[in-house]
């Protein structure tokens, strides 16, 4: 389980430090700042993309096999990256590193979740998911830290260390299993064909879009509406990821028990805490409950939401897993450009947060249709 979660700890950290250290890129490699944030956006495309397509293509092969394959091409895209002689050759090993940690972070999860009784289904889910939550309070801020100190190549040199460290891990602990019959490109797809599935994806991607709606226009948030100092802000970035690390394990623990509730309060809790921080935002103390609050419950909806569409899904586990990764970062990308579009508009930086109360109630709508709707026969 916990090999598996490594594999996603790297992944979460190589697809957000690149934000910590896009300054020292955009330098080094003579391009713009706005060209520079490219790298952000093709790794999104990547996952969102590219994810699905490699685990159909790689469907036939037995799944600890996808796993050590997929963890080959992170770990040589990263290589590529830190050996990238221009910017062309960096976004190649960003595209590269997408496609490979999408697809791996679906499939570790139903790797994951096929381990344990089927009681137990949603803690192990979260397990994988918690190395996510660990690249926002470790991965990330280190590999950031790292890339200012020794130049930016050293941070990708670190991801690709892990790679090797990862590839050993899964090698000696992850159990084999012989692939499944009639897994491939003709059946997996054939789950497109549930309108369930579709909605439990769409509930994913709004249900997810709050988080980083919020966490993209943090820093002037808090500077210029809470009034705290800019140095102050990496801290309460860090009290979002402790509320992450512990919403993770708990919405796990209680998705077992009971699936839809947790789904559903969790949706509704970010929506609720999110409408709170409009309140409350104004005063420093309150607004680091709010965001310790804020990093729980976000986190919270991720164990359950994944653990619903692998529910609807069964049949074609691994390329519903990929496609719920794909729609987490639609909703990475879908929310900020909401809060953008409304701040370029002229709103103020409280709108963010606002926007994250309204997607939260989408997902929370959808979750709830999706849970009604049958499957055609």
């Amino acid at each position: 389980m916990f090999s598996l979660a490594l594999g996603a700890f790297a992944v979460g950290t190589t697809e957000v430090v690149i934000a910590g250290i896009l300054p020292e890129v955009a330098l080094d490699t003579g391009v713009s700042l706005p060209t520079a944030g490219l790298l952000v956006s093709g790794y999104a495309l990547g996952m969102v993309v590219g994810a699905p397509l490699l685990t159909v293509v790689s469907a036939r092969f037995a799944r600890k096999r996808m796993l050590l394959g997929l963890v080959g091409l992170f770990t040589a895209a990263g290589l590529i990256s830190a050996l990238a002689p221009g910017f062309s050759a960096l976004m190649t090993g960003r595209v590269l590193s997408a496609l490979a940690g999408g697809a791996y972070v679906g499939i570790a999860s139903v790797v994951a979740a096929g381990l344990v009784p089927p009681e137990r289904k949603a803690r192990a889910i979260a397990i994988v998911f918690m190395g996510l939550s660990l690249a926002n309070v470790l991965g990330v801020p280190g590999g950031t830290a790292l890339g200012q100190a020794f130049g930016w190549r050293a941070t990708f040199w670190a991801v690709t260390a892990i790679g090797v460290v990862l590839f050993v891990a899964l090698s000696a602990f992850v159990p084999y299993e012989e692939p499944r019959s009639g897994a491939g490109f003709r059946r997996e797809p054939a789950v497109f064909r549930r309108g369930r599935v579709w909605l439990a994806l769409a509930a994913t991607a709004f249900g997810w879009a709050p988080f980083l709606t919020v966490l993209t226009y943090i820093a002037p948030l808090l500077t210029d509406v809470s009034g705290f100092e800019p140095s102050s802000v990496p801290l309460v970035l860090a009290l979002v990821g402790v509320g992450m690390v512990i919403g993770t394990p708990l919405a796990g623990r209680l998705a077992d028990r009971a699936l839809a509730p947790t789904l559903h309060g969790a949706l509704a809790g970010v929506s609720v805490i999110s409408l709170l921080l409009l309140v409350i935002v104004h005063s420093e103390p309150a607004a680091i409950v709010g965001f310790l609050l804020f990093g729980l419950v976000g986190a919270a909806v991720i164990p359950p939401l994944q653990t619903r569409v692998l529910a609807f899904a069964e049949g074609a586990d691994d390329l519903a897993s990929a496609a719920n990764i794909s729609a987490f970062n639609i909703g990475n990308a879908g929310g900020p450009l909401l809060a953008g579009t409304a701040l370029s508009a002229g709103a103020g930086y409280t709108a963010p947060l606002a926007i994250a109360a309204v997607l939260g109630a989408a997902g929370l709508l959808l979750a709830w249709l999706a849970g009604r709707v049958g499957t055609p026969a």
